[in-house]
């Protein structure tokens, strides 16, 4: 596999954070939907993405949203899709946005995914704890070893990637087989296709950017 430094550089480009509309998964960030109860803070983020014109020159592809939002209630979270590239090293031709699609939360196979998650405090999400465990699975992941049957936390989960967690804004904490880590605004996880799980405690959303790239055991 290449550098996955050289890989975020190339593929992942630019993003900012600003307020916006919840949008449901696949719909464009254009309005606000109708929602009851409480759901993560309504969020989206500006995505500014770069390419080449037919001569050569530096332009602007996207400068918008991000088009795929996908919230649960049951589960507490909010997905931003931002960027996927098919493969190592990234493909840097072309003008399509490699961002409306529909795809899980792992990356291709060699590829990469940009993201960010909002986080609902605990205290607000809807589902219990066969709810979420069902909705998990229904979204392709789930823990490895003997705690796959019943986890600790019902939002455990592995993924075979490396990721870079970047934490936004509030608090959260990453549960882990038997232990726990606290983590704050500024803190960054390098997460090595662990067993792990994603807990607010507090009062207040929690907004991580995450950048996964396929890895192998």
């Amino acid at each position: 596999m290449a550098n996955p430094n050289k890989l975020m550089s190339a593929s992942l480009l630019c993003v900012a954070m600003m307020a916006g509309p919840l949008v449901t998964y696949g719909q464009q960030a254009s309005g606000p939907v109708p929602q009851s109860g409480r759901l993560p803070a309504a969020s989206s983020f500006r995505r500014v993405v770069t390419g080449k014109d037919a001569s050569g020159k530096a332009i602007v592809l996207f400068d918008d949203a991000g088009k795929r939002v996908r919230a649960s209630r049951e589960l507490g979270n909010t997905l931003t899709l931002l960027w996927v590239a098919e493969s190592t090293p990234a493909a840097l031709t072309g003008n399509a946005d490699a961002a409306d699609r529909d795809i899980g939360v792992e990356p291709p196979a060699n590829g990469s995914i940009f993201r960010i998650v909002e986080y609902a405090p605990e205290k607000d999400v809807t589902g219990d704890y066969a709810t979420r465990i069902r909705l998990m699975r229904e979204r392709g992941i789930g823990p490895e070893g003997p705690s796959r049957d019943r986890p600790r936390h019902p939002g455990m989960h592995r993924t075979k990637t490396i990721d870079y967690a970047v934490i936004l804004s509030g608090e959260i904490d990453m549960l882990l087989d038997d232990s726990e880590v606290h983590l704050k605004a500024g803190d960054v996880v390098v997460q090595r296709g662990t067993n792990h799980a994603w807990v607010n405690r507090g009062d207040q959303p929690c907004r991580v950017a995450f950048i996964l790239i396929d890895g192998k055991d």
